[in-house]
């Protein structure tokens, strides 16, 4: 019951609601401007990467935040992750649009195999580490959209209710070319497209250690300004499935890259989070109540 208390103010505003509202099901949010208000959306990507990573996601879905969850549809664990979000059906669901596959001695490839799409892979048939690395090799642009296609007719069959799509490590808008093939895709399967809508991004875990995740979190509350805003997070459980992994794009990976994950779901699933939030007042929405806000037609390319 506290959770539930706790989710519905954060919902509809400490401050404006009665008591009716507090214990029963929030009202829909009404498609108007933000008026002043400070709105917040948590993305949490990765889904499907690992089993840790699910069960990160398992506990912040049950700390009560409400939350958008970003699926890798290529990688191994995801069908865990399907069964996860159909016991959480108020969670956003969005595709994580993989191109890349970036974790040395454990790789996924396309959806469609590496014959369907030679130049998307390297010579094992895998994703190519980095993004410069699959735009150095020329993939082919119809190469890419049967790829892009295939993982959102996966996400669609998985029996999911998709609401939006963002980028793998950035890969799928990272160079015009892709913008405008994701961008297509978007509309064409009727989904919401990651700060699309407006939103600031803000990433303030990722580059601090894990006991300063905390620390870095409440004062990007702080800075919050008026409107909506997203947090990029990527939570995990530390150990040894984890702890194993090393990222071949950096000489030197992001220390502990275990810890830093459960750093981030620490830090996300902490009084002191929950109390910075309802200190400003701010509002947690979901992609899914953003784009009932907002409506799609409103969406428009990023500047900068």
């Amino acid at each position: 019951m506290r959770l539930r208390v706790w989710y519905s103010l954060l919902l509809c505003g400490v401050s404006s609601c009665s008591a009716t509202h507090v214990v029963g099901q929030a009202e829909p949010l009404a498609r108007t401007g933000t008026s002043g208000q400070v709105y917040l959306i948590i993305r949490s990507d990765d889904a499907g990467m690992s089993h840790s990573v699910n069960m990160g996601l398992e506990r912040l879905i049950e700390s009560g935040l409400p939350v958008s969850v970003s699926v890798m549809f290529p990688t191994p664990w995801y069908q865990e992750t399907v069964e996860l979000l159909k016991r959480h059906p108020a969670v956003a669901v969005g595709v994580h649009l993989t191109l890349n596959s970036e974790w040395k001695n454990y790789r996924w490839g396309p959806v469609l195999g590496r014959t369907a799409v030679p130049t998307l892979v390297d010579n094992e048939g895998y994703f190519f580490p980095s993004s410069e690395d699959l735009h150095q090799n020329h993939p082919d642009l119809k190469e890419v959209e049967k790829e892009l296609r295939a993982q959102l007719e996966r996400a669609r069959r998985s029996g999911l209710k998709i609401d939006y799509v963002d980028y793998h490590m950035g890969t799928a808008t990272r160079y015009p070319e892709f913008r405008e093939v994701t961008e297509q895709l978007a509309r064409e399967f009727g989904l919401g497209m990651s700060t699309y809508f407006g939103e600031p991004s803000h990433d303030p875990q990722y580059a601090a250690a894990p006991p300063a995740k905390i620390d870095s979190l409440v004062a990007m509350v702080d800075r919050l300004q008026p409107g909506f805003n997203l947090v990029v997070t990527h939570v995990g459980i530390d150990g040894p499935e984890l702890g194993a992994l090393l990222d071949m794009n950096t000489s030197g990976p992001l220390p502990e890259m275990s810890k830093n994950r459960q750093g981030e779901l620490d830090a996300l699933t902490s009084p002191r989070f929950r109390a910075a939030l309802t200190a400003r007042n701010v509002r947690l929405v979901t992609y899914r109540q953003l784009i009932e806000m907002q409506g799609l037609k409103d969406m428009k390319r990023p500047t900068g």
